[in-house]
């Protein structure tokens, strides 16, 4: 079997709703590479009317899966699935580039990826020339695949997985009357692990603050979103899989799994279900068998997981009574001036977006940009790597924006947008520094 391209494109009455918000089509204002455009020619590849050469599948690595056209659909086409599909048709037939399976070989070991973490904290002085102040470091010189030219993220001396140990007890237990256990675990994300880790410190400071046991998982791995997006399947089968055997180990010993991370939360929200699902279809002799009961455990374990998983304002603002304390907290009197970007897998696909502003209203004053969902322009692996010149021209928008309010911090919950929007800041040279909205609030506790 394989996935139904055919299906979506028959029925897609090319109204043109989808092209309005289209972060590639913003960008060049080409049909062929709009929503619509995609679809059609997945229509076609499957007919086999035109062939899924090397050409056909740069057009759809054009794709920043930003699920704007998902969401302005009338007829809810899955546009992002089927792209991610294609690209995992076209990696069958192409290959992977090198430089990305050397990538996601990392992401499947964490303890590899641990030591060259340490390695690149001592040498990377070397290549690049770090801005402490805007957490954002530059290359010295020319460098394979990343250039030069552009802002990046670069590697703290400890890890957040090895700064803490994996159980913080409150400071003073609790005797709940309910089922709740007031405790949580973190699933920290990639970045925010080797790179931003001071999201990560400032989400242990304000769950401290609220005296709520927190465990921080060791061998948690990566969500899978880099592969998935890429279109390395059996790599994102290994991530969830492996996560999902190792959360089974301590879900009903916590009341959340909290990420401070929008494309991490959405993986495990949204597209474990969607990727198992699919891959149980796939499994399927003809399209009229049921899945086989090993697939449907599968489905039935990411559920129970996914159950549990919640993007770290959105508990904090429905879970806890940190407004309060953030109302009453002296450090309010200095209100800086800032400006909230809605992440993609935090709006679009979980419907967070209040939840963060309702939080940071008490300590900052927001100036909202005339277009906070507008994609950054992140857009994953390839786009940062073969395609970083359409992510460059969809960051410059953004940029402008948040450039015209003069506000002193730029936030969003996902370290994809902020490793774009701060090298959009850095190119247009603004004097904005982006900051995790865990991290702002953290700096207004006691």
């Amino acid at each position: 079997m394989e996935y139904n391209f055919r299906a979506s494109s028959d029925i897609c009455v090319k109204c043109g709703k989808c092209k309005q918000s289209c972060t590639i089509f913003n960008v060049n204002q080409d049909e062929t590479t709009s929503p619509r455009g995609f679809v059609d020619l997945l229509g076609e590849v499957q007919k086999e009317n035109l062939e899924l050469s090397k050409s056909t599948k740069s057009i759809f690595d054009t794709c920043f899966l930003c699920t704007n056209c998902v969401s302005d659909c009338p007829l809810d086409l899955p546009i992002d699935t089927m792209i991610q599909n294609i690209r995992f048709k076209a990696g069958l037939k192409f290959g992977i580039a090198w430089y990305k399976r050397a990538f996601f070989y990392l992401l499947r070991h964490r303890k590899i990826m641990d030591t060259l973490a340490s390695w690149g904290y001592v040498f990377q002085s070397c290549a690049l020339k770090i801005n402490k102040a805007k957490d954002i470091a530059t290359p010295r010189f020319y460098l394979p695949i990343i250039k030069t030219g552009r802002a990046l993220p670069f590697a703290k001396k400890t890890s957040f997985l090895k700064k803490y140990n994996e159980f913080i007890p409150a400071f003073k237990p609790q005797k709940s009357k309910t089922n709740t256990k007031n405790k949580v675990a973190i699933f920290i994300g990639c970045m925010s692990n080797y790179t931003y880790t001071n999201t990560g410190d400032s989400l242990v400071k304000i769950l401290k603050k609220l005296n709520i046991d927190i465990l921080i998982p060791k061998k948690q791995l990566c969500c899978g979103a880099p592969a998935y997006f890429t279109g390395d399947f059996k790599t994102t089968e290994f991530l969830i899989k492996k996560n999902i055997e190792y959360f089974e180990s301590f879900i009903d010993d916590v009341d959340y799994i909290i990420s401070p991370e929008a494309t991490c939360s959405a993986m495990v929200n949204h597209d474990w279900d969607v990727f198992l699902t699919n891959l149980a279809n796939e499994n399927k002799k003809t399209p009229t068998d049921k899945i086989s009961d090993e697939d449907a455990k599968w489905i039935e374990r990411s559920k129970k997981v996914s159950s549990k998983m919640i993007l770290a304002t959105k508990y904090l603002k429905d879970k806890t009574n940190l407004d309060e304390i953030l109302q009453k907290s002296p450090k309010n009197s200095d209100k800086k001036k800032i400006t909230y970007h809605d992440p993609c897998h935090a709006r679009k696909v979980q419907g967070v977006f209040k939840e963060p502003r309702e939080l940071l209203q008490s300590g900052y004053e927001i100036k909202e940009m005339s277009d906070s969902n507008r994609c950054c322009g992140f857009g994953g692996v390839t786009m940062q790597s073969d395609n970083y010149h359409l992510s460059k021209k969809a960051g410059e928008p953004k940029a402008k924006m948040i450039d015209e309010l003069d506000v002193e911090y730029v936030s969003a919950e996902c370290s994809a947008c902020r490793m774009q929007l701060s090298n959009a800041l850095y190119l247009s040279k603004s004097k904005t520094v982006f900051k995790n909205p865990i991290e702002l609030i953290a700096d207004k506790i006691d």
